[in-house]
């Protein structure tokens, strides 16, 4: 099994401002615009308000309500109305894929989306320091040749006809992952219908920036992820990127900047398990 650490949502390259942390600790994380999605800003709801008055609001007006929005990962139900048979999904292409399938990243693997975030006041204005956290998670349960998929026309894969790579031209890197049905990890119960989803509020449990850094991409992990002479979190192999911690079950990594999927081979390290099992109840 691998583990992905997937970068996704609005930063400052990418929508120009951070995702919001309410004041009552919900979160959410906004897609980034992407002119060829089918979908708009002002087509996607989230806890009874719509995301396109949110966006609008939180990037100054730099993101309009009528933009398309890159939805993807598409993990919400109910973000907006669906075919029959809807799954939630991933869709990568270009180089982020081809490193994807470099690390043979497939069924059963588990993605854990994270992004930038910061919160705001009841006035929707930007309130404390930017941070990284975990905002969702997919097991994979089918990997999908995208180009190959239109071509056939594939009835069970009518549903994805709306996802944002579906959507994309010719490439035959162009990739989707759906998820399984179920989350299942070694030595675990498998937790029936919960194969990908959203955290509904921030945690300091899922908070990467450590509490003490000068910036987002200070992170503090466990110690279980600190590298020892094996295969390191792909992208961050340099010995200066992980520093002890005060606390001796810690490690600071530096992680890259703009990284979007760094992989994990759970097989060199086991000892991660419990704390992505406890990250997503199955402790």
């Amino acid at each position: 099994m691998r583990l992905i650490l997937s970068r996704k949502g609005f930063d400052s390259g990418s929508g120009g401002c951070p995702s919001p942390i309410f004041p009552d600790g919900s979160m959410l994380s906004l897609p980034i615009p992407d002119r060829r999605s089918p979908a708009r800003y002002s087509d996607l709801s989230w806890n009874g308000r719509n995301v396109g008055d949110l966006v609008a609001r939180l990037s100054r007006g730099r993101v309009r309500a009528d933009y398309r929005a890159h939805l993807d990962p598409d993990l919400r139900h109910e973000a907006r109305p669906r075919a029959a048979g809807w799954r939630p999904s991933l869709g990568q292409c270009g180089i982020a894929q081809g490193h994807l399938r470099k690390q043979q990243v497939g069924a059963g693997d588990v993605f854990l989306f994270w992004g930038l975030f910061r919160s705001v006041d009841d006035d929707l204005g930007w309130a404390g320091p930017p941070e990284h956290h975990v905002w969702g998670w997919l097991q994979v349960g089918e990997v999908v040749e995208v180009d190959r998929a239109r071509a056939e026309r594939a009835a069970r894969l009518a549903w994805a006809s709306d996802h944002p790579h579906w959507n994309r031209s010719a490439d035959p890197t162009n990739t989707l992952y759906v998820a399984d049905a179920n989350l299942s990890l070694p030595g675990r119960p498998v937790l029936r219908g919960l194969g990908a989803g959203v955290f509904d509020s921030a945690s300091p449990q899922r908070r990467l920036t450590s509490p003490d850094a000068r910036g987002p991409s200070e992170w503090l992990l466990p110690a279980a992820f600190r590298p020892r002479g094996r295969r390191a979190l792909t992208y961050h192999d340099a010995n200066e990127r992980w520093t002890p911690a005060r606390a001796r079950d810690a490690v600071h990594l530096q992680v890259v900047a703009r990284g979007q999927e760094s992989v994990l081979d759970l097989d060199e390290y086991p000892e991660v398990v419990p704390w992505l099992a406890k990250l997503l109840g199955q402790a």
